[in-house]
C-alpha cells in the first residue's frame, strides 16, 4: 500500500494521533509544542506535531518515548530521520509527522512561519 493510500485510510484517526503525540511530548518535558493542521495545504500529511528539546539526550528520550508508546498502540512509524545527530528528529507516522527540534534549529527553520497558513494549536501543560 502506498504512503498516500495509507494517509487516506488513516485520516479519521489523525486528530487523535496528533493529540496523543503532543501529550507524549509533554510527558518528556518538551517545550513549545504545537499541532499544525495542514490538511487544506498539502497531501503529504494531515498534521505536524512540533516541539523543542533542551538537549540531545532529551531529544533522544522524546523520540524513543513517542515511538515506543505509539508502537504499543499498534501505530508504527513509517520513517525516522535525524536520529544520528539529534538536532532535528522527524518521525513520520504518515498522517502525522513529528518534528523534535533543538532550540537552535527551531529558531533557524522558523517552522511556524513556513506553515503559517495551517491552523496552529499551541499545547499547554495543564499541570
Amino acid at each position: 500500500m502506498s504512503k498516500n493510500n495509507l494517509s487516506k485510510t488513516n485520516s479519521n484517526n489523525s486528530v487523535k494521533h496528533a493529540k496523543k503525540i503532543s501529550k507524549l511530548m509533554l510527558d518528556k518535558k518538551a517545550l513549545d509544542i504545537i499541532i499544525v493542521d495542514v490538511r487544506k495545504l498539502t497531501t503529504l500529511t494531515d498534521f505536524f506535531v512540533v516541539c523543542t528539546s533542551e538537549s540531545a539526550p532529551q531529544t533522544k528520550a522524546i523520540s524513543d518515548y513517542i515511538n515506543g508508546k505509539m508502537k504499543e498502540a499498534k501505530i508504527k512509524s513509517w520513517h525516522t530521520e535525524g536520529y544520528e545527530n539529534l538536532d532535528w528528529v522527524l518521525i513520520d507516522f504518515v498522517n502525522v509527522v513529528v518534528h523534535i527540534f533543538n532550540k537552535e534549529f527551531r529558531q533557524y527553520y522558523e517552522f511556524e512561519r513556513l506553515w503559517a497558513d495551517g491552523k496552529i494549536t499551541k499545547i499547554e501543560d495543564k499541570h
